[in-house]
């Protein structure tokens, strides 16, 4: 069986080169010159070179998304900490004193519990192309860089109020630990106003288990709402600062650009900090059916609140139905909803629309923008219908 230290000595090997004749014996589910560098089996995901996994909406069946199919979104391999020597750091001008806090000290402080979806900023990227003739730049992820967990940690606002966070502070950089990511650390501007509101954790749980290192053991930043990426996996420091913090992702990457997206700040167009209000279809891409009475299924998900209707068409949007909706509806998680459809044979296509409780429904078309972030136009999701 393979062990974190034969993985990371091979990918050691693999950067100087001398690696093409263990290529063979890399796991069967990595293709050609690709090697692992997950935790968990990449057989039941799409893999997206070596640091990506996309969870297949078809595979899903429940609210919760079991660890073994949560998506991954990494800035390098996945890592393996040792938690005697872990600490967070806490530091700034726009804060009182210094900390630098262990494991066991964080555990120690009140924690909470929060149902939240997590999804990435890049979610739905291919469709740029595929439905709309733009390429965007980046993974081509479809339809499953998103996923539903609870999540159990100490709310970011008992840090920042153990620090002396003053007055003044307007913004604070979350920075992890994975030092082969984008400046030695993926990292991550946030507003004091969504640090201190009590559901944004540093989590330590997902699911009632551990925290798994492909998602961020010991300790991850869940900013519920916002795209993937404010959510820092490996948490190591938070810099808290009296002025505006301007870095790669929020200049450069993760910014709306395009003619529809001034720029803001010093940022080279719109900062994509809240997610966008999305709905899919757990089927294949394309599905095929048999004739007759279907039970469909699929996610509806917004930053804005809960779900509040999904609306299905059959008919390019000319007229609709209601879905029905299942589960709790929380401020943060998602919701299933189920179509019944007499299905005839021959092709068609399905759009689902969501709608949450502030009104808020997914447009019909969406502004295109070079990195493709944010893409939540109703999807026509193409069915044959077959005996």
């Amino acid at each position: 069986m393979e062990t974190p230290k034969d993985r990371r000595h091979f990918l050691k090997l693999l950067a100087t080169g001398s690696a093409t004749a263990l290529v063979a014996g890399c796991r069967e589910t990595v293709e050609q010159d690709e090697v692992s560098t997950f935790y968990k089996d990449p057989a039941p995901f799409v893999q997206h070179g070596t640091s990506n996994l996309e969870t297949k909406l078809e595979d899903m069946e429940s609210f919760i998304t079991p660890l073994e199919q949560f998506f991954v979104r990494n800035n390098d391999v996945s890592l393996d900490l040792n938690i005697q020597d872990y600490r967070l750091d806490v530091t700034g001008d726009g804060i009182e004193r210094n900390l630098s806090l262990t494991y066991e000290d964080l555990k120690a402080l009140p924690s909470r519990t929060v149902f939240s979806y997590l999804e990435c900023g890049g979610n739905q990227r291919a469709f740029f192309g595929e439905l709309m003739g733009q390429n965007a730049r980046g993974t081509q992820w479809r339809r499953g860089a998103v996923g539903m967990a609870s999540w159990t940690g100490v709310p970011l606002c008992e840090i920042l109020q153990m620090a002396g966070i003053h007055d003044t502070a307007v913004a604070m950089q979350l920075i992890g630990l994975d030092k082969n990511a984008p400046e030695e650390g993926f990292r991550r501007p946030l507003s004091v106003a969504k640090a201190m509101d009590p559901d944004t954790l540093l989590a330590y749980r997902m699911n009632g288990a551990i925290l798994p290192r492909d998602h961020g053991f010991p300790v991850r930043a869940i900013v519920p709402g916002w795209v993937g990426s404010s959510s820092i996996k490996w948490l190591g420091r938070i810099e808290v600062s009296t002025t505006e913090i301007w870095s790669r992702n929020n200049t450069s990457s993760y910014v709306l650009i395009g003619d529809a997206y001034p720029p803001e700040g010093q940022a080279a167009g719109k900062v994509a900090n809240e997610q966008s209000i999305k709905s899919a279809l757990a089927l294949p891409w394309p599905a095929r059916l048999r004739p007759g009475r279907q039970l469909l299924y699929g996610y509806a998900h917004s930053p804005n609140g809960p779900i509040q209707r999904v609306r299905w068409s059959i008919d390019s949007g000319a007229t609709w139905q209601d879905a029905t909706l299942l589960d709790p509806r929380t401020r943060y998680s998602w919701a299933r909803f189920e179509i019944v459809w007499d299905a005839p044979a021959g092709e068609s296509m399905i759009i689902t629309s969501a709608i949450d409780e502030s009104g808020v429904e997914q447009p019909e078309t969406i502004p295109f923008n070079e990195k493709g972030y944010l893409f939540n136009m109703r999807l026509p999701h193409p069915v044959t219908v077959t005996a």
